[in-house]
């Protein structure tokens, strides 16, 4: 996928979004993978997520509305990823199958190691 039409994607949909936008605009890596999953095994990975990401105290943005929004959608989901070009943050992002709209986004600071 192209940098511009993943930016129009991110555009308006969430703290999570416009900061991944934020890190692709300042040349921050990105992938989106082919193929898709299932949206229900999503929800339950990222689900355990955000119960060890709270329970360690590491921060996230949009991690409970991700979780939320993959519980609702019922089609597969490819996955995409930007980061901060310093690495400090990694983002995911839910699209549709095809695509063509932004599910959910969600970003985790990277720990320093």
């Amino acid at each position: 996928m192209k940098r511009e039409r993943l930016e129009r994607l991110l555009v308006d949909s969430g703290e999570a979004s416009v900061a991944a936008l934020a890190a692709l605009r300042r040349g921050g890596p990105y992938v989106v993978w082919d193929g898709a999953t299932s949206a229900e095994s999503l929800a339950r990975a990222y689900g355990r997520r955000l119960l060890h990401t709270r329970r360690r105290g590491i921060e996230t943005t949009d991690l409970e509305r991700a979780v939320e929004l993959l519980g609702r959608h019922q089609q597969p989901v490819r996955l995409g990823q930007v980061r901060t070009a310093d690495g400090s943050w990694t983002f995911m992002l839910f699209l549709t199958h095809d695509g063509s709209r932004l599910i959910a986004c969600t970003g985790v600071r990277r720990t320093q190691v």
